[in-house]
């Protein structure tokens, strides 16, 4: 079998998803490839990255000025469709098409015309709006009928961020719904990683599809219970410590709840430890809630196990996650978790050690106090 995967970029979870089925595929005697745009690995006949940092730079601009992302691109796109004339797939396997580096009705006219499979794991939202990947916080349901039709689209400045109005998003979605539905329904499987990113598209114009719920995997043989020096590096003992963890952080992910978490808490009990911040919004934070410890990113896994460990629970506001790695990597190191009520990270969490709270976060100061309580009445014991 020829296997073909494709994503935006190859860092972060492509590694423990999209490499490690690579390294399956390969062991069990099938060909794959992995094609992607951004990021820096090791290359090879069959894993290649098919942009260069100045044509993704270029999307990005095109895309900035006519709001039209997933449609620009064409040089790299022909690049790819020439490989997969070379190559022939069985199986193309679609992830991130948004990143600025593909034009999405050159693939799709070319899935459409040759015989391959195609399975495409949805990692967010953005294959069935007008323009953003998530939309429950802007409390926006046109994705369901169709976007910036009657009312404007609220979410323009969001990521895929854009100057262009409301008809270069009605243009995106009609766009979207023709081009992403023309395969028929024995040709494509859609994947999530959550029932809860599944049963929105069952409610979309990708209804049509099947959609298996397949959840992303921790890699156990780094994400376990990892003693440390952690704890006494950073000036936390005897503190009942609330860890906040993301890649990049932005308002949607809850910086600012990490903050007023701080504020809020007696600091000679209580500390709240946020990894993945940029030196900007270390600042920041530093400024408007002294005693958060603010961390910058780490690229090791192993060191992201010690802090897990280290921590009493981690904290997950965001309702807006089709998953939640962090969630389920903090349960792998021993580590219970707060997530929001309904949100993907409750269906992954360990439910022995989670607590669920509303998505307005009512009470959370209340809920860590009793988190720290009952591990002390637990010690007394």
């Amino acid at each position: 079998m020829k296997y073909v995967q494709i994503n935006a970029y190859s860092g972060g979870w492509a590694d423990s998803i999209i490499f490690k089925k690579h390294r399956e595929l390969v062991a069990n005697g099938d060909e794959s490839w992995v094609f992607w745009a951004r990021g820096n690995r090791e290359q090879d006949d069959h894993l290649q990255r098919i942009a260069s940092y100045s044509e993704v730079c270029l999307d990005v601009l095109r895309t900035r000025i006519d709001g039209k992302p997933g449609f620009h691109s064409e040089t790299i796109t022909r690049r790819l469709l020439k490989k997969l004339d070379e190559i022939d797939p069985d199986v193309v396997h679609l992830h991130l098409l948004l990143g600025y580096y593909i034009n999405v009705e050159m693939l799709f006219d070319w899935l459409v015309a040759h015989r391959c499979n195609v399975v495409w794991t949805l990692h967010d939202c953005w294959a069935f709006t007008g323009h953003c990947i998530y939309f429950t916080y802007a409390k926006c349901e046109q994705w369901r009928t169709g976007c910036a039709g009657c009312v404007t689209c609220p979410q323009k400045q969001t990521y895929p961020e854009t100057f262009a109005g409301d008809a270069a998003v009605r243009w995106s979605y009609e766009q979207k719904k023709r081009l992403f539905t023309m395969l028929p329904p024995e040709r494509m499987q859609l994947i999530t990683p959550s029932q809860w990113l599944a049963d929105l598209v069952k409610q979309s114009f990708l209804s049509k599809y099947d959609v298996k719920v397949v959840h992303d995997t921790v890699n156990t043989t780094v994400f376990k219970p990892t003693p440390s020096d952690f704890r006494e590096r950073c000036d936390l003992e005897d503190r009942f410590v609330v860890l906040g963890v993301a890649s990049t952080w932005s308002e949607r992910k809850g910086l600012p709840v990490f903050v007023r978490l701080a504020r809020e808490l007696d600091p000679g009990r209580f500390s709240v430890v946020v990894v993945g911040l940029s030196d900007k919004q270390a600042k920041q934070s530093k400024a408007e809630a002294p005693s958060i410890v603010a961390l910058p990113r780490t690229n090791s896994m192993e060191e992201l196990a010690e802090i897990y460990t280290a921590c009493d629970v981690l904290l997950n506001p965001s309702a807006e996650e089709t998953f939640g790695m962090n969630v389920a990597e903090a349960a792998a190191c021993g580590t219970g978790a707060i997530v929001v009520e309904g949100s993907a990270c409750a269906e992954v969490a360990d439910p022995e050690k989670t607590v669920t709270v509303h998505l307005g976060l009512e009470g959370l100061r209340e809920v860590v106090e009793d988190l720290n309580r009952n591990r002390r009445d637990g010690r007394a014991e």
